[in-house]
């Protein structure tokens, strides 16, 4: 199957999906926990590492954004509230203390994020009620534990004249991990994707952005992320074909023997399905199609 065929074959917004996201980082931190210093986060049991569904989320925003230029609800540039209330002057609502479906539908049809993502709705004079995103995107977690480090580093200009006078240095720090491969789990509901308004582009855009989620937002406190991996389940039934977690489990990934401490990609072996084969392993009706 070609890449252009594999593409339209995850795009009907009637289907229900389910995807394995794979990406690694390498000298970097690719999640920073504000209440642990920015350190990465971690669980705290299994030192596995982890990166919260809003950052990756975050992420996509970003690269519909700057790619695109399609309007996004979540951002830092304007109020929510403004731009709710601008959703309720188009439709000539100026406040309701109970949801109004109009303006929800305009929000809906002004902003990927709230089609796809869903957004609260309710946090001004006009309440646009609550909106269920058809997408949801698991936290992800390191194949195996990883190991937080926080080095000191340092720099030759100063902050102030006091501290140019007495020549002494100032310090940071840079936290960040050797290396991490993360695995996270997606899922596409079409049956609120119909309430939402979602289109075949939309879905386009979400696989396209998760493809190359990483190219455009590169930062040297995040070091060196890629995608790895993007395994798309899709469903002849509406409703489903299969229960995810077993469709999840076909998915493996697991170190090469005799790699101890992982450093690389290649220290990693990913093993799936082969295109065509889920009918004869009992998963009819379902079809994998790798898009990375």
């Amino acid at each position: 199957m070609s890449a252009h065929n594999r593409l339209e074959a995850v795009c009907d917004p009637q289907k229900r999906y389910e995807f394995v996201f794979l990406f690694d980082v390498r000298d970097g931190n690719p999640n920073g926990d504000p209440d642990a210093g920015n350190l990465p986060r971690v669980d705290p049991e299994t030192m596995h590492g982890l990166v919260s569904d809003v950052a990756l989320k975050r992420k996509v925003r970003d690269y519909v954004q700057v790619t695109k230029n399609i309007p996004i609800f979540i951002q830092s540039k304007v109020a929510l509230n403004t731009l709710i209330k601008q959703a309720g002057e188009a439709r000539g609502v100026t406040e309701s203390r109970v949801p109004n479906e109009d303006v929800r539908n305009e929000l809906c049809r002004r902003y990927y994020d709230i089609r796809m993502f869903g957004a609260v709705l309710s946090t001004g004079d006009l309440n646009a009620g609550q909106v269920r995103g058809p997408v949801q995107i698991t936290f992800a977690r390191s194949v195996d534990p990883v190991l937080p480090l926080d080095l000191s580093i340092t720099r030759k200009a100063r902050t102030t004249e006091e501290r140019m006078e007495s020549g002494e240095t100032e310090m940071g720090r840079k936290p960040l991990i050797p290396y991490g491969l993360y695995r996270a789990h997606g899922f596409y509901n079409p049956f609120l994707a119909e309430g939402t308004g979602v289109s075949k582009e939309d879905l386009e855009l979400l696989w396209e952005a998760l493809q190359f989620l990483f190219e455009l937002d590169r930062s040297a406190s995040r070091g060196e992320m890629a995608v790895r991996g993007l395994f798309v389940f899709r469903h002849e039934d509406k409703k489903g074909n299969a229960p995810a977690h077993k469709l999840f489990e076909l998915v493996k990934v697991r170190r090469q023997e005799g790699v101890e401490n992982s450093r690389s990609f290649v220290d990693y072996v990913v093993d799936a399905p082969p295109e065509g084969a889920l009918d004869e392993m009992g998963f009819a009706g379902v079809t994998l199609v790798r898009l990375v």
